[in-house]
């Protein structure tokens, strides 16, 4: 049964450009704005997110910005960078 599904999957992946698979990659471990909360520090997540995207525009010929995102990637895993404090809480603390 597991050897049948996993031709199935292969057959499926054929059907898709590198192109189109990265995309699907990037679509899945980017972080949606109901999980930002919950996301925004999880080094994991964040270079996960990073690379995937690089990996799209290494693969749409746009190594500029592959090389922007593979260095975000590499700032979460070396921590180097941290995520940004959320805009409303800081219009909040402000009108307090």
């Amino acid at each position: 049964m597991v050897e049948s599904k996993n031709m199935h999957l292969s057959t499926d992946i054929n059907n898709f450009t590198t192109l189109e698979l990265a995309q699907a990659l990037m679509n899945r471990l980017g972080i949606s704005p109901n999980d930002w909360h919950r996301l925004k520090s999880n080094r994991k997540a964040r270079a996960s997110e990073q690379a995937a995207a690089a990996l799209v525009f290494l693969l749409k010929d746009r190594p500029e910005e592959a090389l922007a995102h593979l260095e975000q990637a590499t700032g979460w895993l070396n921590r180097s960078i941290s995520a940004p404090p959320c805009p409303t809480h800081g219009e909040r603390r402000g009108k307090e």
